[in-house]
């Protein structure tokens, strides 16, 4: 079985570029969905890092193909001023990754999909 990994823009991005986050609670801003493959082993991984224009450290929480806590939340807290990855997990078929923050456009989502295609 050939494996094929392509890379492509977050679905939340416009051309690339970073996407600011509005959302302070559920359901978060849109990052990514995922595109429709249900194929055992096909699938996507959001490959972001968040950086926090702030003057002071803020929260953010990812919601990784569902809202429910701790099942689909990855939280992390972003020093000011920093820019760190984040690893966010692998997602079949339409999946949404969403994200909000402790504080409205402060945090700044950039990154790429990894598209999964099994053949």
């Amino acid at each position: 079985m050939a494996t094929t990994v392509t890379k492509i823009i977050l679905s939340g991005s416009t051309n690339g570029k970073p996407i600011k986050v509005v959302a302070t609670a559920t359901p978060g801003t849109t990052i990514h969905t995922g595109t429709s493959n249900t194929t055992a082993g096909n699938g996507e991984t959001c490959i972001v890092s968040v950086y926090n224009s702030d003057t002071v450290d803020r929260a953010i929480t990812f919601e990784c193909g569902g809202t429910a806590s701790p099942d689909n939340l990855v939280k992390r807290t972003i020093p000011a001023g920093e820019t760190i990855g984040v690893p966010l997990p692998f997602l079949n078929s339409t999946g949404v990754v969403g994200a909000f923050g402790a504080a409205t456009n402060v945090l700044v989502v950039g990154g790429y999909v990894e598209k999964i295609v099994v053949a």
